[in-house]
């Protein structure tokens, strides 16, 4: 599907203070796209009555106080805005992710590699050759879900969750990435860690990662783990921001 393709948005009421703008219902990076676009369309011309938005691979959620804001107006506006082209080669922020694969730091490396046929070195080759963008924030606090990843290594989640799983990993699920920030439940399958903390309270900012971000990953040796996560716990940047 391409922008040009796309049809007209659904504007649908979540009660009395927020809009739900439906460009779609699958995961495409071409509707992604739209979705980011009105995000920060909606972010350049500020309107009292806005109170926040929260985008998603296929929708963008928007927060508002129905007493201080004309409702009828703004969703004319989110039509009008809508509508307009996707700009191409704008400003976009790149992070390098330095992640260790393999082993205690991703136990289903291995497995996932035999399952696809191919060698261990050769799946992290295929992983790091990507550049994903942050479709998506969400589950737990900072968790970026990432659009990019080979078809190739594309896999169904597991049938049996993991009720505990690391902070920090790298991961596949379905014809996702992720990067995890919090030790939580995933039927994700895990590749690897990153030192890197893409959310850490009392830093600022707290979210390191956000909606339309790129990301590349950097493999690092397992030794190189303990100082770098020493220097991420301190709130030292360890992913690499190339800002536009």
């Amino acid at each position: 599907m391409t922008i040009e393709t796309l049809p007209r948005p659904r504007l649908l009421r979540c009660g009395d203070a927020a809009i739900s703008v439906e460009f779609g219902d699958a995961i495409d990076p071409a509707i992604n796209a739209r979705v980011l676009a009105l995000d920060a369309a909606l972010a350049a011309e500020p309107q009292p009555g806005l109170l926040e938005t929260v985008p998603t691979y296929r929708s963008l959620l928007i927060h508002l106080d129905p007493l201080h804001i004309d409702v009828p107006a703004l969703s004319e506006r989110i039509l009008a805005l809508s509508e307009k082209p996707v700009a191409a080669g704008g400003k976009v922020r790149r992070w390098r992710v330095p992640v260790v694969y393999g082993g205690d730091f991703g136990m289903d490396l291995d497995d996932l590699a035999a399952r696809h046929g191919i060698s261990g070195e050769t799946l992290v080759a295929r992983h790091a050759a990507a550049t994903y963008v942050v479709a998506m924030i969400g589950f737990m606090p900072g968790f970026a879900y990432l659009s990019g990843l080979d078809p190739a290594l594309a896999t169904p989640r597991r049938l049996e969750p993991r009720m505990k799983t690391p902070a920090q990993s790298v991961s596949i699920g379905g014809a996702q990435g992720a990067i995890s920030t919090v030790e939580g439940p995933s039927g994700w399958h895990m590749l690897g860690r990153t030192p890197a903390r893409g959310f850490m309270p009392g830093r600022d900012p707290v979210f390191t990662y956000a909606p339309g971000d790129e990301i590349r990953f950097e493999r690092i040796a397992p030794d190189e783990w303990a100082g770098l996560d020493a220097l991420a716990a301190s709130g030292a940047p360890v992913a690499r921001c190339e800002a536009p």
